[in-house]
Formats: C-alpha cells, structure tokens, sequence
C-alpha cells in the first residue's frame, strides 16, 4: 500500500512540476507567475480542488508520443473566493506554450459544463501560444467546443477572463465572449493575426505591444475592460471584483456587511454643479459619495470616458452604476460611449443586477464621422439594453437632459423605476441656445430679443419641473439626500417583478 501511495505522490509531484525547473524559471524572468501560482492567489488558501491532475494528450504524430506531460498544458478544477465558490482554469505556459490540445479543450469543457449546472462563474485564466499545431483540426475542433460552452454559459454564469500572456489567433475569441477581460500590461496581449503575418499582408510594421497589448485594447479596440501592473495586482482586483457579482442567474446579487449610514447626507453635492452650466464637474465625485464606503469598482476606466460604469454597493447590495461625465465631451453620447454602457446595462440586467444612471447629458455627439460610423444604430443599443432591463432602475437627473440622449438614459419612458431630479435638472428637447435660434430664426440679427428670449426658454425649460408636471419625474430632490433616496428607492424594489413578451431571442441593433 506504502508504495502505491508513493507512486501517486510522484505522479502528482510530476503534474505539479508542469514544464519543469527551467520552463518554470523563465516564466518567471519574464515578469509571470505559474498557472499554479496564479490560481492559489486567485482563490482562497487551500480551497482548489483540481480535476483531470493526469489528462495526457493523445498525438502521435511529429514524435509526439514521446512528450506526454501530466495535464497538458492546463490546470482545472474550483475552489472558493471569500467563501463562495468558483470554477477555474489557468493555462500552462511552461507546457507545450499552453497551446490547446483536443485533451487540453476537454478539460477546460469539463469545468465550464459543470459551472452552467451547478450555477457558479468561470474565470480564465488564458497564457498560450495558440492552437497545437501538431494536433491539427483536432485541437481546433477543441477550440470549437470550448466556444460553444461559451455561448451557453452567457448570461448564465459570469465568465471573466484574465489575459496573463499570448493569447492570439482563435483563441481570441473564448475571452471576447465572456463578460469581462482583464489584461497585464506589458507581457499579455490579445491578437487575431500577429505583427508578422500584418507585415507580410499589409506591410504594416508593428510590434505585438501596439498591435494588441493592454494599452491598445483598453483605449482604443475597448476590448478589455482594464489593465493592470502584473499578476498579482490582477489576481488581486479579480479577488475584489468576484464579491460584486452573484454566482448565477438564478442566484441573488451578493450582501456584505456594510458600516455606511443608508441615510447619510453629503452637504458637499449642493454645491457640485457649477453655476456655469458650460462648467464641467467629475461625476465619480457624486458615485463615490453614494456607494457604501466610497468603495466603486470601475469598468472600461480608460475607454470612452464620457459615460462611466462599474459597481458599487447601497445597503451592502451590489449595484451597477451608468454616469454621464462632464469632464469628457462635456458628457455627450458617442458611438463608443453607447456600445460601452449597452454592454454593461445588459450585463445587469442578465444576473439581476439594480441599475442606477446619473444623467447630465447634452445629447449625441454630432458630426459626418459619427454618422458615417452609424451612431444611430449604436445609439440604439443602449436604448435597447435599458427598455429590454426588467432589474430595478433608478435615475437621478443631474443638469442637462435634452433631448433622445436624455430618453436613452433609463428615463421614465423606458420604465424606469424611481426618477429623481435634482433642482439643477434641465429636461428639454435642446439647450436654450439651440432652440431660441430655431424658434426665433427671424430675429437671429437682433442680439437683444434673442438674449430675451433666451432668458425667457430658459425660464420655462431649464428646470424639471414641466418634466415633474407630467410625471415624468417623481420627486425634485435635495442633493445632499441623495444617497438616503436612492437607497430608500432599492429598498423598495426589492421584490419587484416584472417580465417582457415571450420570445425566443430578441434582436438587438448590433
């Protein structure tokens, strides 16, 4: 008995060995922990439970027969975070470059099947050179099938994936459909064909940073949701992210205990509008202020950063948060702005996630290179994603609110819940400017009847009280009470209920 213990203990010796001492020692001259190392950051200490320890690949071609390592080049299995729990797998790059073999896909298949039954989220660990080219169609039949698991799971069980290295080619695009990306800057990047291939089709010269690092794709392709100075601060915010997020869709959102007063009041956001309504102010300012402890997780911080998004907590009860940003565009709505916060609506909406919007909003962004890039249709998308959210809506109207841009933002029209405004709200069709020169296109060459009726517009329009006359708006509100509101406002949506028409599948302007 002593030796067959003995022989499983130098099994599972040779599997947690991976690619061996050297492979191990040049990942980590490269900045990377081990896929092994990352998961026990990741999740909480002793809690994995790994499965498939001595999964080999089946190849016997290119001499393949004589290289058979213990997992294949992935580690899979669950374990807890805060005590909740979690499915996992992390890619191997010290085997085989974590290339994806048909065993090494039929791991990772394994753990996602069992995520989508048992209803807990899944989180990627992706560092690998691609497809193993030595299996084939074998290894892109794997790739198919963890696609397709990807499909199933969405909207099902939060998918997050963390780019720890090369993820290039169709490996690309596992990560693209799961909800979250997270990337390490400077020793991941994310591409579907590389800087050589780009050279030798379009004689671009680019290197692999600039054609699909952390920079790239949190900036400008919007592809990752952020970025971080190495593994261990990724693992680490992952770690703070995973408590925002329920387990499944049939799971509640998560409750911490929380020590913030639900009813404080912040005397300081009377004054945050300025006076100059051309003025601009930083609407994190506000978000922090409402969140339990000042605690927001922001999502896609560095792209578009006219609308914000991301998740705080009221009454300990995790909330996403949409906020136009005067400090950017001065808070328009562009094409990029619009696709960034359809995609998060719609995320909250899947796994019962509250919403709150904060609206200053000045309209879509004009221009032939917004029409030309079909603002229309992108614009529609975040109208979609709030008249499709059945979850508890709240909105809090801060300065302007002119026009369609002010009905995309969660307004009353698109069955929102509570709509609140603030003294400072302006709900019209278009600033006063704008509609004076169009309403009084006669006198445009008198200065003083167009400064009168100016004054006069902004008399009858520049405030929410035609918009509350209407109902439209539920309650002009103090600043300062804006947190005991809107957390009243949860409170009583707890139990609400509310469901759209059959359908098999909606068809959202894409």
């Amino acid at each position: 008995m002593r030796d067959i213990l003995a022989e499983l203990e130098a099994q599972r010796a040779a599997a947690r060995a991976g690619g061996g001492e050297r492979r191990i020692a040049a990942q980590h001259a490269k900045g990377k922990l081990t896929a092994r190392e990352r998961i026990e950051l990741l999740l909480d200490e002793g809690s994995f439970e790994e499965f498939d320890m001595f999964v080999r690949h089946r190849c016997t071609d290119f001499g393949m027969q004589d290289e058979r390592p213990a997992g294949d080049g992935v580690v899979t299995g669950w374990g807890t975070i805060n005590g909740r729990m979690v499915y996992v797998f992390s890619q191997d790059f010290t085997v085989f470059g974590g290339s994806l073999s048909e065993a090494h896909a039929e791991k990772i298949c394994k753990i996602m099947d069992m995520a989508i039954q048992n209803g807990a989220p899944v989180i990627g660990i992706n560092d690998s050179g691609g497809a193993r080219i030595q299996e084939g169609v074998a290894s892109l039949a794997g790739y198919a099938a963890v696609f397709q698991r990807n499909i199933l799971a969405s909207g099902v069980v939060p998918q997050i994936s963390l780019i720890m290295g090369p993820c290039a080619g169709g490996a690309v695009y596992s990560p693209a459909m799961t909800d979250f990306i997270f990337m390490v800057k400077d020793t991941s990047y994310m591409f579907v064909t590389g800087p050589e291939v780009v050279r030798t089709v379009t004689n671009e010269v680019v290197s692999a940073e600039e054609l699909g690092g952390a920079r790239t794709h949190t900036t400008r392709s919007s592809v990752a949701d952020g970025a971080f100075e190495n593994d261990v601060e990724l693992l680490s915010e992952m770690r703070r992210l995973f408590d925002f997020l329920p387990l499944s869709n049939r799971g509640p959102v998560p409750v911490r205990p929380f020590f913030d007063d639900p009813a404080r009041i912040e005397p300081s956001l009377d004054t945050l509008i300025p006076e100059n309504p051309n003025q601009p102010y930083d609407i994190k300012e506000l978000i922090l202020k409402v969140a339990d402890e000042g605690d927001f997780f922001e999502i896609q911080a560095d792209f578009a950063a006219n609308i914000v998004i991301g998740f705080i907590r009221i009454e300990g009860s995790t909330v996403g948060v949409v906020a136009n940003q005067p400090m950017v565009l001065a808070g328009c709505l562009d094409i990029d702005a619009s696709r960034k916060a359809a995609r998060f609506v719609r995320f909250c909406d899947a796994f019962g996630i509250p919403i709150l919007t904060f609206v200053d909003v000045p309209g879509f962004l004009p221009g032939t290179e917004q029409e030309y890039r079909g603002i229309i249709k992108h614009g529609a998308k975040l109208l979609f994603a709030y008249g499709e959210a059945t979850v508890p809506k709240v909105t809090v109207l801060l300065r302007k609110c002119y026009g369609g841009a002010y009905v995309v933002m969660a307004s009353k029209h698109l069955r929102g819940d509570f709509n609140y405004a603030w003294p400072t709200a302006e709900v019209a069709v278009m600033g006063a400017k704008g509609a004076v020169e169009i309403l009084h296109r006669a006198d445009r060459d008198d200065p003083e009847r167009i400064a009168r009726a100016t004054r006069e517009y902004e008399k009858r329009f520049a405030n929410p009280f035609v918009a509350a006359e209407r109902g439209f708006v539920d309650e002009v509100i103090m600043p300062h009470s804006t947190r005991r509101r809107v957390a009243r406002a949860f409170a009583s949506l707890r139990t609400k209920k509310l469901q759209n028409p059959w359908k098999k599948h909606d068809n959202m302007p894409l």
